[in-house]
């Protein structure tokens, strides 16, 4: 049986026989943290690093982290109090990021509320090596501004571009939350090498809306990222928050999907869950092969996509 956390919480497997690492060259075994996270920074961090921990254990090789894991999302309102909350990169939440990296030998993603310079701050994620070095960071790009979701009030948008980080376990790209609707983000991560595009997430209902609306809303998260599976011949994987914060229902349903858009595994909408699943890395070039959308793309005739509209 795989060592399960100290808490309720549970890990789920997919593809492959529970605590055996995956032995074949192609394939990388993923783990997505879905968890509940308190007002307190300390214990959401001892969280996430226990869950790393117990992802090793049963294999894992890439953990990824949801959207700014260490405390609760911040943006339901517009609080300057809440930018105290905030590190600089390096700092003491991704040095014990790097330090569980070393220690378990898995290469982590993890999103944090940077602290740039005075006055400056991003949403931002980065990419840490087996052993425990900085392969890259991404800066999330696409800021929204809807109610309970001010992220406009604390986040400037990322200046780093879309990127993929080459690590031991394959080159991994990461966008944040809101550029999970952007199809253009997903293309030009996958245009950078990315075999997995990660999506740490912070997402869920409000619960005036969820009777009427919360399976349409759930559906178009989802079905997005699919998407962005097919189209760009990727693995994708999302982890996402669960459990009430203030006035949002995060929904959980953290999920990997294949490059034909199958979901290998989805994680439940009300429990803390770690999902592992093992990516069959070669079936990116027979997916790319036989459904050739990168090689029919006629970029010649896409100039003005870079245009705000087409008047």
């Amino acid at each position: 049986m795989l060592p399960m956390p100290t808490d309720s919480s549970q890990v789920s497997t997919a593809n492959q026989t529970s605590g055996e690492a995956a032995s074949d060259p192609d394939s990388v075994r993923v783990a997505l943290v879905q968890m509940t996270c308190t007002p307190e920074k300390e214990p959401n961090v001892a969280k996430a690093i226990d869950r790393i921990e117990h992802a090793a254990a049963a294999g894992a090789q890439v953990v990824c982290l949801q959207e700014l894991f260490a405390g609760q999302y911040p943006c339901q309102s517009e609080d300057h109090a809440r930018f105290a909350e905030a590190e600089p990169i390096p700092g003491p939440t991704s040095e014990r990021l790097a330090d569980v990296a070393r220690r378990c030998r898995v290469a982590v993603v993890g999103s944090l509320f940077e602290r740039r310079a005075p006055g400056l701050y991003h949403n931002t994620a980065v990419v840490i090596e087996p052993d425990g070095r900085l392969a890259g960071m991404y800066r999330k790009m696409h800021i929204p501004d809807d109610p309970l979701y001010y992220e406009k009030f604390y986040f400037t948008p990322g200046d780093l571009g879309f990127r993929s980080f080459a690590t031991r376990f394959g080159r991994l790209g990461v966008c944040v939350c809101w550029d999970q609707w952007y199809p253009e983000a997903a293309r030009l991560t996958a245009l950078a090498g990315a075999q997995i595009i990660f999506y740490p997430t912070a997402i869920g209902w409000h619960p005036s809306e969820k009777a009427e609306y919360g399976a349409s809303q759930h559906s178009a998260w989802e079905t997005m990222m699919r998407s962005h599976a097919i189209a760009n011949g990727v693995f994708v994987a999302a982890p996402n928050r669960v459990g009430r914060e203030g006035n949002i229902e995060f929904w959980g349903a953290s999920f990997v999907a294949d490059p034909n858009g199958n979901v290998l595994a989805r994680a439940s909408h009300d429990a803390e869950e770690t999902l592992i699943v093992d990516c069959q890395l070669a079936k990116i070039d027979i997916v790319r092969t036989h459904w050739p959308f990168l090689r029919d793309r006629r970029i010649d005739a896409y100039e003005e996509l870079a245009r705000r509209w087409r008047d």
